[in-house]
């Protein structure tokens, strides 16, 4: 009993780190498992000199109940397990009686993990049948580290012929994904998440299409715009809008220089410190583009809502985009960034004077400036005006801020607001961390970008390589004109800078002040989070120095 009690806390310690380390907890748990249980096992994995007959076919049960250690291709056939039949796994599809799983031919028990992971929803869905449907869609569960810990949760295998009709049919979601440039460097490929390489993304104020930061969370849908409609619905109200994509096009439009940012950006800096749950952006998931398309407000004012409304808070956004339990992506923003004539809200079907692409929102994007990128919803199919935000899991149980102190056996994402507008950041863009750079008259070149949330306008970017000591205020290279708080686009900056004879390396900074002088904070052990979102801390590179 005390050897089951003890291998029930690992497994449970697992579950809660496996979100914040997947390959150190792998280890970890396999280590733990060898040294702890082997002995046991070994003497109690005996065959029971049965068989039972299930449904006509013979099913092997062993006395020994814990999860086995694992040496064969992941889902495959362990002769070292029980076997279940369909029969038996659906009826496990609920956290009272169990949540059972089937991976290709195995059968996991992840009741533990269930309660601690923030797409238990998602998770659920799944429960008493197979996962390789929501595999093939969040394709980031597809890693040699994924599989180490999932394993952990191996029980059994699913009787022969069981699982053919629940795969059958299946086809990869992704199969009629885009083309994409070669010069974006893939943070995950099913969905695909791609950022450009820093220098490259400084050498454009704006930002060409192609070369734009992709954030996809699901497959990008494929729609027709000859039958694409936008429907606008009031909560309380049965009467609804519709709008055909000519339609939104004939009416009074606005273009607009915007920049946007996933929340992620710069997530990697945060990694440096301690391990975090996300895609492990760099400093380039950010981009500007002009956008062209129907103020919002125009179409709410049509549809009946005031701008003086008080009954109604929020504004919520549906995309086409849907998981296989056919889920659609989903966000909101207050009602009064929406109805705000300085707010710019538009729904855009231009972006840099072309129909936008299809990773980028194609036909409608709801372009939302100054506000995380997550809000900027793409394949927009639905607005809601609702007293209530967005039930969506992307609203309620991610893109949220945290203390340092929180982890995943603490956090509560209803304690927490939705990321909305983000705070003032910068990044050196050039050099690239652990380059050789060339010092040319006693200095060295060193070029980036500024933004901040909100329509606030960058006025100052400060840079020092002597850790602090002295700052020199870099040179603005391209800024927008427009004055805040509708000032929606980033800086490009860059700086001469001079490095002590002697050196042979250094570590660079910089730190951007706002119009509302809001600056970034130092260190990014005092903001790091769960998520690794909001990473503004001083970017911070290191370089070799080469002289003539």
């Amino acid at each position: 009993m005390l050897r089951r009690l003890s291998r029930k806390l690992i497994v449970h310690r697992a579950s809660c780190q496996a979100l914040a380390n997947f390959s150190e907890l792998a280890t970890h748990n396999k280590q733990n498992y060898e040294k702890e249980s082997k002995p046991f096992l070994n003497s109690r994995n005996v065959l029971i000199g049965t068989i039972t007959i299930l449904g006509g076919s013979l099913g092997y049960y062993l006395i020994d109940k814990f999860r086995n250690p694992y040496d064969g291709k992941p889902g495959s056939y362990d002769p070292k397990l029980p076997v279940y039949t369909l029969e038996e796994i659906s009826s496990h599809d609920s956290l009272e009686k169990g949540v059972w799983v089937i991976f290709k031919e195995g059968v996991y028990d992840i009741t533990e993990f269930v309660p601690g992971h923030p797409g238990g929803e998602q998770i659920l869905m799944a429960a008493g049948s197979s996962v390789e449907p929501f595999w093939m869609l969040y394709g980031i569960h597809q890693t040699p580290e994924v599989s180490a810990i999932f394993e952990s949760y191996r029980i059994g295998n699913v009787r022969a012929g069981d699982t053919k009709h629940l795969t059958s049919d299946m086809s990869d979601p992704y199969a009629n994904e885009p083309k994409r440039h070669f010069a974006l460097v893939p943070a995950s490929a099913k969905p695909f998440n791609a950022e450009l390489p820093p220098d490259v993304l400084i050498q454009n104020f704006i930002t060409p299409n192609e070369l734009f930061y992709v954030r996809n969370h699901l497959p990008v849908p494929e729609i027709d715009p000859k039958t694409y409609e936008l429907e606008i619905e009031i909560d309380g109200k049965e009467e609804t809008m519709t709008f055909t994509l000519d339609e939104l096009k004939k009416m009074p439009k606005r273009t607009i220089t915007v920049t946007i940012m996933c929340a992620g950006n710069r997530r990697s800096d945060m990694v440096k410190y301690k391990p975090v749950r996300g895609l492990n952006w760099g400093a380039a998931a950010i981009g500007t583009a002009t956008w062209t398309g129907v103020p919002l407000r125009d179409i709410l004012l049509q549809a009946g809502i005031d701008e003086d409304e008080e009954k109604y808070k929020h504004i919520q956004f549906e995309g086409i985009d849907a998981d296989v339990t056919a889920k659609n992506y989903g966000a909101s923003i207050p009602i009064w960034k929406a109805l705000d004539k300085r707010g710019d809200v538009i729904l855009a079907y231009e972006m840099n004077g072309v129909p936008i692409p299809r990773d980028h929102g194609f036909p409608i994007r709801v372009i939302v400036p100054g506000v995380v990128g997550a809000r900027n919803v793409k394949w927009l199919g639905k607005i809601v005006v609702s007293e209530e935000e967005s039930d969506s899991h992307w609203q309620q149980n991610d893109y949220k801020g945290f203390s340092p102190s929180v982890d995943w056996d603490t956090v509560d994402f209803t304690k927490s607001p939705a990321i909305q507008e983000l705070p003032v950041i910068s990044a050196i863009c050039k050099p690239a961390q652990g380059s050789q750079v060339a010092v040319k008259d006693g200095k060295i070149n060193v070029k980036g970008y500024a933004w901040s949330g909100g329509g606030q306008k960058i006025v100052r970017v400060d840079v020092t390589v002597d850790g602090g000591k002295t700052w020199h205020v870099a040179n603005f290279d391209h800024q927008d004109t427009v004055s805040p708080p509708r000032h929606w686009a980033w800086t490009l900056w860059s700086i001469d800078i001079p490095v002590s004879d002697d050196a042979t390396s250094v570590e660079i900074w910089s730190k951007a002040v706002d119009s509302s002088y809001n600056t970034q904070p130092e260190s990014v052990e005092n903001i790091w989070n769960l998520r690794g979102v909001l990473s503004n801390a001083y970017h911070r590179i290191r370089v070799g120095l080469k002289r003539e």
